[in-house]
Formats: structure tokens, sequence, C-alpha cells
């Protein structure tokens, strides 16, 4: 980042938002300012995701929460016409966020870039609808936008988040379940790591950017076995036919990146 905008990051959003009190320890070390994780009940529990936390033990960097249920309603529900909220327009949305105001500090919406044009596609108007949002968002007096430092900047932790065990933004589990839910998968990540050492031994560019290119956590995410929703989300995204094919074809990449090793 600071080699092509000149810019050093600070704030940290790791992967799927995964999340626990030693990755918080990890990115406050690296002197990162704000982290991001998903903001289930599993860690707030009657608490609001809408103000800023410290994690337990890194009391120096702000966590921040995201509010899935506004999120996913743009990033999941905006083409359900089954919804009961359907059609979702800037105008109703807007009116939603601003119901906030007085019981919060900061609304995050967080949602994959394929969001826009992939998840829901121009045909379902969601462009539009962004476009238009910002304006409905700004008639509230009280509303503004600001970057995820600004926002670490700005407010103070209203409490503590303690987890001890790791969660993410993927399925209904918010947990590691999507890439480390079967022995598939497992076998996989095992020997992925396994090699490591003897990679970055290799001081290989080449070699290196394979294996990390390997490490994508969609390779994983292919391999699940999950049933019902999140088994359906996991086959709609996946180029293979099973999850099985999905592990044999990453096994075969990973023996040829071992024989390049020898």
């Amino acid at each position: 980042m600071k080699d092509v905008f000149g810019y050093t990051p600070q704030s940290f959003r790791n992967t799927e938002l995964i999340y626990n009190n030693h990755i918080a320890w990890v990115a406050s070390t690296m002197g990162f300012k704000a982290i991001l994780t998903e903001g289930t009940e599993k860690i707030l529990g009657w608490r609001s995701p809408n103000f800023v936390y410290k994690p337990k033990y890194s009391p120096q960097i702000k966590c921040l929460l995201k509010n899935y249920r506004l999120s996913d309603d743009i990033a999941f529900r905006f083409s359900n016409k089954y919804w009961e909220e359907y059609p979702l327009t800037a105008d109703k949305f807007s009116h939603w966020v601003h119901h906030i105001a007085g019981n919060g500090h900061v609304v995050n919406l967080f949602m994959d870039y394929e969001t826009f044009g992939e998840h829901q596609w121009k045909e379902t108007g969601i462009f539009d609808f962004m476009e238009h949002l910002p304006d409905y968002i700004l008639k509230h007096p009280d509303f503004k936008f600001s970057t995820v430092s600004e926002v670490a900047t700005l407010y103070e932790p209203v409490g503590e988040i303690d987890i001890d065990y790791t969660i993410s933004w993927a399925d209904i589990e918010r947990d590691l379940s999507a890439w480390t839910g079967n022995s598939m998968q497992k076998e996989a990540l095992q020997c992925i790591y396994e090699i490591e050492e003897r990679v970055k031994a290799k001081n290989d560019s080449f070699l290196l950017e394979n294996w990390r290119k390997l490490l994508t956590s969609d390779h994983f995410y292919y391999m699940s076995t999950k049933f019902w929703h999140d088994g359906d989300v996991h086959k709609y995204f996946s180029p293979y036919d099973t999850p099985h094919q999905a592990y044999i074809y990453f096994m075969n990449a990973l023996e040829d990146l071992k024989h390049r090793l020898e």
C-alpha cells in the first residue's frame, strides 16, 4: 500500500472479518489504529454494533463492528421479491439508518465488492440505489460519511469486546467452519502450511507468490460440504461441480508446487 499509493494503512480488515483477541493484539502491535469485525450477537449480547469498542488486552486499538442486518439488506435481500420489505429504495433504507440517531455513534455497512453487479445485477437497480443513497442519508443533520480511521479518531470506546474463540462473517455459524469444517479442508490447510519454511528458504519470489495464491481462502471455501442455505451459497460461488473436485484440483496444484520445490 505504501509503495503503490504512498499511504500507510491505519486500519485492518482481516479476510472474511476473521477475528479474535489474539488477532486484535497482532494488529495492534503492527501499528494499526482500528480493526473491523462482524457485529454478531455472539460477542455483543444485548449491546449495539453502532458504537466503537476496544478489544480485550489491546485497549490502544479501536474495534468497529459490522451492522449485519442493514448490510445484508443490501448485500443479500435487495433483489429478493419475496422479502417483505421489497423493493428496497434509498428513501426507505435511509429512514432505517436515521432511526439509529441518538442510539449510536456509527453505522458500519460492510459487504463484498461483488455485491454490486454480481450478487445484485445491474438490472435489479442496485446502482441507482447506491447513486441516490448518500443524498438521502445526508438529509438528516446528524449524519455524515467518515473513513474507518476518522471514526477511530472521533470516538472513544464505550466498552470492551472479549472473544477468545474465532469469529467471521461467513455462514450461519459466523466462525471458521466455512474453511475448516471437514477433513478435506483440514488436510489441504495442513499440507499447504507444511511447506511454508521450505518455500521461504528458496528465496524465489515466483514460488512464494504461487504458494501465497494457494492460501487464498476461496480454495478451502469451495471444499465445504455444508447443507441447506449455507451449502447453496458455497455452491453458487464455486467453479467446481463438487467439493471433492475442488479438493482434488487443489491437491494436484499443491503437489506440482512440491515437485518444483525439489
